[in-house]
Formats: structure tokens, sequence, C-alpha cells
């Protein structure tokens, strides 16, 4: 593996951080690190999955084309996610394009490498099974909120997602600290970008967000939750 990555980050990664030191340098050793700048694939969707990844550095963006052809955002990844793991889906093939949104450092391992690893490697089982139970959680409550909620409701919770997963405290708030755009937000809300520009105008007006640069600034994040469950009203 390339001396440049930063082992310390990794080795507190939620997948290895129970493995031994033995076992994590044999895990390590048998990596190829890969770089993919702003706008490049990691893989695409209907290509033989050939490896799996843990991400780095950077963010990606998980898409899915429909059979109707609409492009629809699964997910994003931040560092120390597991994903590409089609195998553990019992897939030959991605299901979905993984796209760096920013530049990307991920650590790659050969398909093969993959019941071996969950056999010799109890932690690492039990890690890629929570990393599917939270994706499959995730996307529950996604489904739920389209099904349920108003669509102003659906864009704060969206929102609030992102900064929790990716968000960085600031003086002037929580910063969701990777190129995301209004489409990005429309997609994963299940709303057109008509729609999320008008609600985030309406939010910037009123001090709960500010934009800049595609890096959104959640200003009064609790105001939001509040909007997202229902408890005070929406700003449209």
């Amino acid at each position: 593996m390339a001396s440049g990555i930063d082992r310390t980050t990794i080795r507190a990664f939620d997948i290895f951080a129970a493995l031994s030191d033995t076992q994590f340098e044999d895990v390590l050793a048998a990596a190829t690190p890969k770089h993919a700048a702003a706008g490049e694939a990691v893989f695409e969707q209907g290509e033989e999955a050939r490896w799996f990844f843990v991400l780095v550095s950077g963010r990606l963006r998980v898409t899915q084309v429909t059979a109707e052809g609409q492009q629809v955002i699964v997910r994003i990844v931040i560092p120390g996610d597991l994903f590409g793991i089609a195998k553990a889906l019992q897939r030959t093939d991605y299901p979905g394009t993984a796209t760096a949104l920013s530049d990307s450092v991920v650590l790659a391992w050969p398909t093969t490498r993959w019941s071996g690893f969950m056999s010799a490697y109890p932690s690492m089982a039990v890690g890629a099974m929570q990393t599917m139970g939270d994706r499959l959680q995730e996307a529950h409550s996604r489904l739920r909120e389209m099904a349920t909620e108003e669509v102003e409701r659906r864009v704060a919770h969206t929102v609030l997602r992102l900064g929790n997963q990716s968000g960085r405290k600031e003086a002037g708030g929580v910063r969701i600290d990777f190129p995301v755009s209004k489409q990005d937000i429309a997609e994963l809300s299940g709303t057109t970008l008509h729609t999320v520009s008008r609600i985030l105008t309406a939010w910037e007006a009123a001090g709960l967000v500010e934009g800049g640069r595609q890096k959104l600034l959640l200003k009064n994040p609790h105001r939001i939750l509040l909007i997202g469950d229902g408890l005070v009203p929406g700003l449209l």
C-alpha cells in the first residue's frame, strides 16, 4: 500500500477498529489505493464488480438510473464507509454508480478476497452487516418520508442527514463541508429542483441556512429539525 496513506486514520475506521494489529496489517497489505478526481466515477452501474472499497478521504455520490431512465441519488459515501460490496448482495455487477463529489482516495480490494475476509475476520463481517443494516434503515426512512410527509419536511430531513453525516461545526452553525447542489438535495428528497430552490430561498431569508459555492451552512439546525418533525409550520 502507498506510504502516503495515513494508517492512523484508517486504523480508526469502524470497519477495522476491532482487528488486531496483525490482522489490520494483513488486510491493509491486500489493498490498492486509488484516487478519484472530482467528477470521476469509481465504478459505474452495471460494471462487473471486481473490487470492493473503503473511502479514505473525500466524498462520493452513489446514483442509480431506473428502468425509465431517471437518475436518483441512493446515498452519500463519507470517509470510513465500506461500499461497492456487490458480493454481499449476491451480485456480480454494481447496482449503482459511485462518483467523486470532491477529490477522493479509496482503498480497493479484489472482490475475490471478500469471502475470505469475512471468514477470517469476524469483526469485519459484523461491520459489513451493520453497514447493510444502516443503509436499509436509511432507505426505509426515506421511503416513509416520501410516502407520508410534505415536501418541506422531507427537505428538512435530507439536509439534517447530510449535516449529521458530514457536518463541520463552525461559529455560524453546521457546515455541510462538501459540494452539495440543490439538484442533489432534490433527488435525495424526492422532489424537484424548483421546489428545493424555493424552500432554500425561504429558509435563507429567515436565517435558517446560508448558501455558498455548494457548501450549505445550517445556521439554525434546531428550527430545521422542528420543521422536519412537523412541530412548527414550514415557511412555504
